[in-house]
């Protein structure tokens, strides 16, 4: 539902109720959130390395947040960072969060990268960087109970509570989102809330909080503020927890995707990191192909697999962004179709399509609007993903890599437990540091500490078909069983094949007929554009992928300091970036960017359990 403007100010109809004051919402937000949560003397009181995590009911326009972003450059060290956590179940469109924001002038150095990463936005959890890694964003796209109940414990400092007037939104400030915020505190976390409503207030009491009225912001006499302590305590009280930091150094083993990914969240937390490859050089081996498609198949169930692909298809857009910005020589963002061209892609579709998707994420369309987008003929309609499109793997290894300090031709043969960290060795030669992370696909086998890892590996060969006049036309990415991209520099990739428990890297006609075929299946008159073609003399590239059972990748803390991202399978350029980001927020101890449910489907674990 879009916003509707009442007196200058962006009011929704929904709640029936505006976005922030009529005197200032800039100054409202200093007087409630930044000063009733005493901010400033907090990030001043920040430790080297240190995150403060802020939790918000509510993200509205993101006018908080941008503030708060602010507050936090303006007072914390220049080596600490900031997690800001926000749920937001009617996501405001780009149009109408740009018209709000445009109130605010002094606000618009941070509300433009907001902004870019507005149309990256998908339903669920979603996590965006800003300030070359300083500020996140976790921005929760669902129910608050939802949201809140797959926080982990104790992981907020600070909580904004800025849903609409209780009296209208009662759904925000009920009993259990009260009672879900106190176990998601720290203790002596802090609140603040333009609200003074009795029975808000005696809520968060029985919840936990100490709470007190304070003087409100200009026309509105109160508001409320509080602390979460296990004992009556005054609420100038400062409680500190543990100081969790990122790690000083890392070594991660593997220089494809998933390794660079991982690489590039460490570097952004000012880890020290040394990429050890046993090739010549980065993107060897599965990310070596010279072009790669950022396909997503979303499931339509909440089950936690097709949220996890959902998340990271936004992620990944986000990333790409900003390490890989479009040019159409390394990123294009020509769109890709989801043709129904099966009765099971048909049924998925349908059921897809039942819901409300956000059109900048997808939108069904008919063989017609299929054709028209493509710029070839189409036997079937599906889905339109306008953001997808495709990269150059090696490109992007190079891009989130190059704060690393890599080595090449490094064969690693041992990891052993050190009282600093890991050491990692090799054929006479070895390395520490504080952690390490493996991500060098079924080869982790090798390694004792992942011999009963569930790993199996997956032979995948593309096809590079030379374009002709006709196929020259096509403008998206057109994927089926298999797909095929716009043609660039005079070829068309098509694939893939799979083959389980075959690592052949020879290229195959057999493979390309097979390749073809799938083409053929989705996108009848594409083929045909292709012309007449000898399976024997066409160009191609086999590679070997990574998968575990369940079909999702491993990525987290194996041992402690001990990390991996494996088994990315298919999706790769999908999910290696949403493994990095999970890796990196672990060993530093600041707040996950997946609820609890996605992050155990993907938590390493050995055998098949």
């Amino acid at each position: 539902m879009p916003l509707t403007w009442q007196n200058g100010l962006p009011y929704s109809r929904r709640f029936d109720d505006v976005y922030f004051s009529a005197d200032s919402g800039l100054q409202e937000t200093r007087h409630v959130f930044l000063h009733g949560n005493r901010l400033a003397e907090r990030f001043a009181a920040l430790q080297s390395g240190e995150s403060f995590t802020i939790g918000e009911t509510g993200f509205g326009t993101g006018l908080n947040f941008l503030c708060a972003w602010r507050e936090f450059e303006n007072h914390a060290p220049p080596d600490a960072s900031l997690d800001f956590f926000s749920v937001e179940k009617f996501p405001l469109t780009l149009e109408d969060l740009r018209a709000a924001l445009a109130l605010w002038p002094e606000l618009h150095t941070h509300a433009e990268p907001l902004l870019t990463r507005w149309q990256r936005r998908v339903p669920g959890w979603n996590r965006w960087t800003f300030a070359a890694g300083k500020v996140r964003l976790t921005l929760a796209c669902c129910d608050v109970m939802e949201a809140l109940t797959s926080l982990p414990e104790a992981a907020i400092a600070a909580w904004f509570l800025d849903g609409f007037s209780p009296a209208k939104n009662p759904d925000m400030w009920a009993q259990p989102v009260l009672d879900t915020l106190a176990r998601a505190s720290r203790s002596n976390a802090t609140l603040a809330t333009y609200t003074s409503a009795g029975w808000v207030r005696r809520g968060l009491q029985q919840a936990g909080f100490i709470v007190e009225r304070a003087a409100g912001f200009e026309r509105k006499r109160d508001m409320l503020r509080g602390m979460l302590s296990p004992s009556p305590q005054p609420l100038s009280h400062e409680g500190r927890g543990a100081l969790c930091r990122p790690p000083k150094t890392a070594i991660i083993i593997g220089g494809g995707v998933s390794g660079c990914a991982v690489a590039h969240a460490l570097t952004q937390r000012g880890t020290r990191v040394t990429l050890l490859e046993r090739a010549p050089h980065l993107a060897d081996a599965a990310s070596g192909n010279p072009l790669g498609i950022l396909h997503a198949r979303f499931g339509a169930s909440d089950h936690p697999l097709h949220r996890l692909v959902l998340a990271a298809y936004g992620h990944a857009l986000a990333l790409f962004d900003e390490v890989l910005p479009v040019d159409d020589e390394v990123r294009g963002e020509c769109g890709l179709l989801q043709l129904a061209c099966s009765p099971d892609e048909e049924r998925r579709i349908s059921r897809l399509t039942a819901r409300e998707w956000p059109p900048h994420l997808l939108r069904a369309v008919n063989a017609a609007e299929a054709s028209a987008l493509a710029g070839v003929a189409m036997s079937y309609g599906g889905l339109w993903f306008p953001a997808g499109g495709w990269v150059v793997p090696p490109a992007l290894c190079e891009r989130l890599a190059s704060g690393a300090e890599r080595h090449y031709r490094r064969e690693v043969t041992a990891l052993t437990r050190t009282d600093a960290g890991w050491r990692v060795s090799g054929n006479g030669w070895n390395m520490e540091a504080e952690i390490a992370v493996v991500c060098c696909a079924q080869s982790a086998l090798q390694l004792a500490q992942f011999a009963d890892f569930p790993l199996t590996a997956v032979r995948g060969q593309i096809s590079l078909i030379p374009a002709t006049q006709a196929s020259r036309a096509l403008r998206a990415v057109v994927c089926g069983a298999g797909y095929c991209s716009p043609a660039l520099h005079g070829a068309h990739i098509t694939g893939a094949t799979h083959g389980f428990d075959d690592e052949g890297l020879d290229v195959r006609a057999a493979d390309h007929a097979d390749n073809l075929a799938k083409l053929t299946a989705c996108a009848p008159a594409l083929r045909t554009a292709l012309g007449d073609l000898e399976m024997t003399t066409l160009s191609g590239r086999a590679a070997v992928r990574c998968s575990a059972p369940g079909a999702a990748p491993l990525a987290g803390e194996v041992q402690r300091g001990l990390y991996c991202s494996l088994a990315h399978g298919t999706r790769g350029l999908l999910t290696a970036g949403l493994a990095g980001e999970v890796i990196a927020a672990q060993a530093a101890g600041q707040l996950a960017m997946l609820p609890r449910e996605i992050g155990k489907l993907i938590a390493p674990r050995m055998g098949g359990g």
